[in-house]
């Protein structure tokens, strides 16, 4: 379901969060907003933020570029499963309202993408290239871009992410205006999808 802009009031927004039973998953590539975005939309829908990106960090006591470094992509992303099913299966958590922000690569995962299609609210964050280029730009932690030419490999990475991202019930498109747009998107999509 691709959604267009709608603008709620606080009261449809309280009435929207009260028919919310389950975690808000976002998922999509790198610098398309999923973190801005999701510390708002948690806070507009007066719940808890979980970024798994810090999440695993704070487990592993490194930075996600120095996992990289030491152990390669395969550890983090075993790591990164790990941390999201914790996030959303925990008992606490399942039962009521989080917005957790992934990271860029973990949907891609067959194992963390079935649990967040069958146990969240999941919504595709999606963005043009340009649009990435310039948000990854902001940030030195993005190891995937250390190697190469980031248009290029964001590029690739968002043609071959597209068919698992796709599979979210919720594609909204993140502009390179404000996020209270992609905001008021992802409400949207939310409420036709419940």
């Amino acid at each position: 379901m691709d959604v267009q802009q709608t603008r709620f009031s606080a009261q449809e927004i309280a009435a929207l969060a009260r028919r919310i039973h389950r975690p808000i998953v976002l998922v999509g590539m790198m610098g398309v907003g999923k973190s801005s975005v999701g510390k708002r939309l948690a806070q507009l829908l007066d719940c808890p933020f979980a970024d798994a990106d810090d999440e695993i960090e704070r487990s592993a006591q490194m930075t996600i570029p120095e996992i990289f470094e030491t152990y390669g992509e395969d550890y983090f992303r075993d790591g990164e499963r790990r941390v999201i099913a914790r996030l959303i299966t925990d008992s606490e958590v399942a039962k009521r309202r989080i917005v957790i922000a992934t990271g860029g690569g973990a949907f891609v995962n067959p194992e963390t993408r079935a649990l967040i299609l069958e146990k969240a609210i999941t919504v595709w964050l999606d963005s043009e290239v340009d649009t990435l280029v310039e948000r990854t730009a902001r940030k030195e932690n993005r190891p995937l871009l250390r190697n190469g030419n980031p248009r290029e490999i964001l590029g690739r990475l968002r043609e071959e992410r597209a068919q698992h991202y796709s599979q979210a019930p919720i594609h909204v498109l993140s502009s390179a205006g404000p996020h209270v747009q992609t905001i008021n998107k992802v409400l949207q999509g939310i409420s036709q999808w419940l």
